[in-house]
Formats: C-alpha cells, sequence, structure tokens
C-alpha cells in the first residue's frame, strides 16, 4: 500500500542533466515524486530564468563572477520550483468543482487499491456540503517530493584563475550547499558510491539532523547497488549523526545512464537480503546514530523511519507489483518509459522520435563516458552522429567550457576532460609516435576518440524544447535510456502511463519483452563474457578472483531465480514455465563461458 505521506508506490528518477530537470513542475502537483539534477550550474541558471519569466515570478540572474555563484543558482532554480509546485498545487486543489478539473486528474491517477482515493469515494459519494470536501482536501492530498541528485563522483576542485580554490568549492560540495539552502523539504539522492569528504560535509547543515520527534526538513537518499553498501554508507553517515532515511537499490546494468555493474549480484537476491535483513539494518545505524546525536549533544529521535526502494528495468504492472508485494519495497522508480511521456520529461522531437523507433539493438552500453563508466546510449542520437562527424573530418574532441567531467590533470596539474579536443589531440600525437601497426593503432585511436561531451549533450534538450540560446559549438543531444526502451514504441499521455504502473492499460504493444530478472541476468552473462575476452592477453591472479567470484554469484542468483519461479504462484505476464526454460538456457549460456586457467609457478 502506498505510504500516507506519498499518493502512489512509483517515482521517477533522475535521467540526463535536463529530461527530469523540470520533471517536478510537470508531475508533482498530482503527488508524483521525481528527482531533478543539480550537477550543471549553467543550465539550472537558464532554466531559472525561462521559468521565472513563464510563471511572472522575479529573477535576478547569478554572475560566475559572484562569490559562490554555483550554490547560489541552485538555491535559486530550487527555490523557483517549490513555488511554482506550491501554486500549481494550490490551483489543483482549489479546482475539484470543475468537470475534468485537474483535481480529478489527480484522484483519477491513484491506483485503486490507494485509501486515499477509497476514503475519498466513501466520504462523498453522497454530495457532502461543500466546506467538508474542501476540509477533507487540505488534510489529505500532498504533492509529490521535489528530490535532487548529486552524482558523488562530480566533486571536481574549482580555480579562480590559477588558485585552487577551498574543498566547499567543489562541484558536489557547492551543489549540496545549493540544495541545504533552498526552501525544499524533500531529500537528496546520493549515486555513485562513497564520497568521505562530501558526505562529511553534511554536518555543516542543520537540516539534515532530526529533532526529537524524528522530523528531517531535508532527508538523505543513498543509491546502492547491494546490502554490503548500504550498511557501510549507512553507519558511516550513522557516525556523524546523520539518518539514510531512504535506500535506493539500482539495478547495475537494467538501468539508464551510467552502468555500475556489480560483481555479478541480481536484483532479486538483493531485494532478497534487505528484506531478510531490513530490521537489523535500521537497529544497528540507529544505535550508532543515537550514540553520535548524544556525544554532539544534539536531540535525539525516539524512532526513524527507512524506506526500501528499487529502480532499473521495471516494464508492467505484473512486475511493479511484485516488488511490493513479494519485498515489501515502499516504491519502485520508472525512468526510461517516462521519456515517451512529454507530460513528465523534457525531450525534444527529433530525440523523441529517435527512441520511439529504438529496438533492442539500438540501446547499448557504450565507452563515451569520460567517466571511464560504462554507459548506456541510443544509436543514431545527435551526439553521437556529430561525434562520428568530427572524427571522420580529422577533427575528434570537444571544447569544454563546462568542466564537469574534467576529473583527469594536464601537465600543469588542471583539471582537463579526455572527452576534450585538447586531451584528445595531445593523446592521438603521443600514439603517433609510437609507430604501431595500423590495427593496434586503430583500436587505440578509437579508445581516445570514443568520449563525448556529455555536459552539453545530456543539457541540450530542454535548451532546444524552449527555444532556449545555445552558444558554443552543438555537441546535438545525448541520451542515455536503459535497455527497456526498446519495448516502448510511442508517446503517451502522463494518465495512460500512470494507468499502465497499476495495469489499467497497457501501452506495450511488443510481445516479445522479456522479465525484467531475465534481461538483467542476460545482461550480466554478456558482460561477464566480455571481460573474460578482455582479460585473457593479460590475465593475472587478481583478475582470476574476480571472474571467479563474478561468475559464483551469478550462478547463486540463478539458484535463487530457481526457487522463485518454481515456488511462487504465477504473478508475472510470462508464464512461470516459460521463465524457468528462459533461466536454463542462461545456466548453460554462462556455463559454457570459461575463464583461463593460470598455469601453476
Amino acid at each position: 500500500m502506498p505510504n500516507k505521506n506519498n499518493p502512489h508506490t512509483f517515482h521517477i528518477p533522475v535521467m540526463g542533466l535536463s529530461f527530469t530537470l523540470d520533471t517536478p513542475i510537470k508531475v508533482a502537483k498530482y503527488g508524483i515524486s521525481s528527482v531533478v539534477s543539480i550537477v550543471d550550474d549553467v543550465i539550472v541558471e537558464k532554466m531559472n530564468e525561462y521559468y521565472s519569466s513563464k510563471f511572472e515570478i522575479p529573477f535576478k540572474a547569478t554572475s560566475t563572477k559572484v562569490e559562490d555563484y554555483r550554490a547560489k543558482r541552485i538555491t535559486s532554480y530550487l527555490n523557483t520550483v517549490d513555488t511554482i509546485v506550491k501554486q500549481k498545487f494550490e490551483d489543483l486543489k482549489n479546482s475539484f468543482e470543475e468537470k475534468s478539473s485537474e483535481f480529478e486528474k489527480y484522484m483519477d491517477m491513484l491506483p485503486d487499491f490507494s485509501e486515499l482515493k477509497q476514503n475519498f469515494k466513501k466520504s462523498f459519494q453522497n454530495n457532502k456540503i461543500k466546506g467538508d470536501v474542501h476540509q477533507w482536501i487540505q488534510n489529505n492530498l500532498k504533492p509529490g517530493s521535489i528530490d535532487v541528485n548529486i552524482m558523488t563522483k562530480l566533486d571536481k576542485a574549482n580555480f579562480k584563475g590559477k588558485e585552487k580554490l577551498p574543498t566547499e568549492f567543489n562541484d558536489a560540495h557547492a551543489a549540496l550547499r545549493g540544495f541545504a539552502n533552498s526552501n525544499l523539504e524533500s531529500s537528496i539522492v546520493l549515486s555513485a558510491g562513497m564520497n568521505p569528504r562530501l558526505y562529511s560535509y553534511f554536518e555543516k547543515f542543520e537540516d539534515f539532523f532530526p529533532n526529537e520527534e524524528g522530523y528531517l526538513r531535508k532527508k538523505i537518499i543513498l543509491k546502492v547497488s547491494d546490502y554490503r553498501s548500504a550498511i557501510i554508507q549507512g553507519k558511516f553517515l550513522a557516525k556523524k549523526g546523520l539518518w539514510v532515511s531512504e535506500y535506493r537499490i539500482e539495478s547495475g546494468l537494467n538501468c539508464g545512464g551510467h552502468a555500475f555493474a556489480s560483481d555479478g549480484y541480481l536484483i532479486g537476491p538483493i531485494l532478497e537480503e534487505f528484506k531478510q535483513h531490513k530490521d537489523t539494518l535500521k537497529k544497528d545505524v540507529f544505535e550508532i546514530l543515537t550514540n553520535a546525536l548524544k556525544n554532539s549533544e544534539k536531540p535525539i529521535p525516539q524512532d526513524l523511519n527507512i524506506k526500501i526502494t528499487v529502480q532499473g528495468g521495471v516494464g508492467n504492472s505484473k512486475e511493479h507489483e511484485f516488488l511490493i508485494d513479494n519485498y515489501n519495497v515502499d516504491s519502485v522508480g520508472w525512468g526510461t518509459p517516462f521519456l515517451l511521456v512529454p507530460e513528465a520529461t523534457t525531450v525534444e522531437p527529433a530525440t523523441l522520435e529517435t527512441l520511439k523507433k529504438a529496438k533492442e539493438e539500438d540501446l547499448f552500453l557504450s565507452n563515451v563516458s569520460p567517466l571511464g563508466v560504462p554507459f548506456n546510449s541510443l544509436r543514431g542520437s545527435s551526439n553521437e552522429l556529430i561525434k562520428n562527424a568530427k572524427i571522420k573530418a580529422g577533427k575528434p574532441g570537444s571544447p569544454c567550457p563546462k568542466k564537469f567531467l574534467a576529473l583527469s590533470l594536464d601537465e600543469k596539474g588542471m583539471p582537463i576532460c579526455t572527452a576534450s579536443k585538447k586531451y584528445q589531440t595531445k593523446k592521438i600525437n603521443e600514439l603517433k609516435a609510437e609507430h604501431l601497426d595500423e590495427q593496434t593503432f586503430k583500436n587505440k585511436y578509437k579508445l581516445i576518440t570514443d568520449k563525448t561531451c556529455l555536459c552539453e549533450g545530456l543539457s541540450n534538450s530542454s535548451l532546444i524544447e524552449y527555444g532556449i540560446e545555445r552558444k558554443g559549438e552543438d555537441q546535438g543531444v545525448a541520451i542515455c535510456p536503459g535497455p527497456n526502451m526498446a519495448y516502448y514504441t510511442k508517446v503517451v499521455s502522463l494518465k495512460e502511463m500512470v494507468g499502465h504502473i497499476y495495469g489499467k492499460n497497457n501501452v506495450i504493444k511488443v510481445d516479445n519483452r522479456p522479465h525484467m530478472f531475465i534481461k538483467e541476468l542476460s545482461m550480466y552473462v554478456d558482460y561477464f563474457s566480455n571481460k573474460v575476452d578482455e582479460f585473457k592477453d593479460s590475465f593475472n591472479k587478481k583478475q582470476e578472483k574476480y571472474l571467479t567470484t563474478f561468475q559464483n554469484n551469478l550462478n547463486d542468483g540463478i539458484e535463487y531465480y530457481y526457487k522463485l519461479f518454481s515456488d511462487t504462484v504465477n504473478n508475472f505476464e510470462e508464464s512461470n514455465e516459460n521463465l524457468l526454460l528462459e533461466l536454463e538456457q542462461l545456466k548453460n549460456e554462462l556455463f559454457d563461458i570459461k575463464i583461463p586457467i593460470l598455469e601453476k609457478a
């Protein structure tokens, strides 16, 4: 059942830099929670100006010459979003008397099992007096949460001229400060692993500490890939008096954006472990937290809640229901499918068309990210076409005006991005000096020139869609849908997509969509096979241990699924018999992949 503070059992995760940047403005009034990226203060400032103008909110530009401009831009935009959402929500609550009103849409999109929906029907089906309705609406309706995301790895040091600024002016630190200083009462999602220095910076802001009643003005959500990571990070923060309100489990490979592959741990067994140990996790972390709060003489709450949520690859109502009912998760993230819902996300027309036509083979893990992490890519995106045209013309690389992914250092110790023209030109010249054979040169040349400008590519969609001025060299639009995109083939309304999530209708017209557990497993088997090939020419003891652990974890996951599909009354669109057959096939594929054997000394 939905949490009383959250009318829906799904949320919309962060996507790119701009695809969900204004999603709360579009959907929060309907009680739908979503996540905004606050990495890029440049597009944040432009969107702030656009929406301030549209809703007649006073706007004052923040120049890059202003001290702490990055944090101030982020605070200002989040306050603008908060103001707009609150006004839209008030308008919605006041619209209940109108036919086909926004209030009616709010109630209609709720799942049929929603207590909120049932209570409304029960209370007012006999047309009680309007005053009662007004009071009921004020007491019961809630907007969706305006949450924000920081990718913890994107914490580049910044400079004023050649002078390195203090740590608090690092990218992620400034973004955190921007959120902390905003009016929002919501959550910050920390993704891409642990950053101890950034985590320690949370202590500077009182909003992240609970009061005696357990109220947190601003909450922390950790995006995690397994239970071990959750408990390590949860305890680290608890020692500082900081509580993790939600552990958001994401599939390592069956997701959009950067793919942080686990060591063969599959989503089903991971969810099972959280289900079995949730109480232990809460108890152990809470004990550490209370000791830390006591030592720092801060208020100690009697109790604090934790939520377990999941995202990555879910695609139909049966899977959605199973995740909630079987694993007791509080919410399920639906990301990629919402890229085809203009009422929820911002994708300009050309990219929207490419997404609609995308088949399984058009959605692939690429080497394009300057982070050096596999990145979900769409074949035929304008960013890919522009990059390839530059390579063909012998002019690879991009200008680097934003430098958010400039995580390498040049010879002077200054940040440089591996997708930049400067970096790639230097590396290609070094490569030419090696006088390699033609094939080796081509392979290494491709590794250098594969990197693309994601800072511009992932932010351009909103600028194009809203006709906002763009300066500099065009990088097109980079988009990072998960593999699930292949099974969604048309633009749909928000009401249709929400109906699809809750089983009221079906927006998928293809009949070959694999179950989310099977799809993830097949991706991990392919990933493992590629790793074996990658290591075979320089195989060592460390790689042998990694591959053996990876394979053992996959086999353990397969055994878990055998039991799950055998014991569970069918809860899926595909029969249990078919799921077991597909599982057997993948087990055989995994068995056929042979790890090289090291010769004993």
